[in-house]
């Protein structure tokens, strides 16, 4: 069923939006000083292209230690990208969700379109990750919570 999912969200916009990813990758690796975000891209874009059997998850969330882009740094970063490339890509999602709401039949996919104008907002931190290994590391984080 992921593999349907895939296809048919890849033909009906997926690829559309997956570049718009990748269009805003090569931007900034242009700059340089974008290389970071410009990595977060790629890595985004490919998962905007095949969306379904995968997540998105906080990499404090998955190895439960704090790196760069988990801490202070990660959250300046994500400001920055909200600013300059955040907005503009979770928009595109967010018309992208709507017409596919609008079409009924195409309601999954607007879903995807959701989650992944969340993401557009703060990506730096995130990370892509199978569906199982994301409820695997939120069971995990959840034991370590209630002791």
């Amino acid at each position: 069923m992921t593999r349907i999912g895939n296809f048919l969200w890849f033909i009906l916009g997926g690829a559309l939006m997956g570049l718009g990813w990748w269009l805003v990758g090569l931007l900034a690796f242009i700059t340089v000083i974008g290389i970071p975000w410009g990595k977060a891209c790629f890595v985004i874009g490919q998962f905007s292209f095949f969306p379904f059997g995968k997540e998105a998850i906080n990499r404090k969330d998955l190895t439960q230690t704090d790196d760069v882009g988990t801490g202070s740094w990660g959250t300046i970063g994500n400001v920055i990208w909200f600013l300059f490339a955040g907005i503009w890509l979770a928009l595109g999602h967010l018309a992208s969700a709507i017409l596919c709401f609008i079409s009924i039949i195409g309601i999954p996919f607007a879903i995807q379109h959701l989650k992944l104008a969340g993401i557009a907002l703060s990506p730096i931190g995130m990370t892509i990750v199978s569906k199982e290994v994301a409820a695997a590391a939120h069971r995990r984080n959840a034991e370590t919570l209630l002791g």
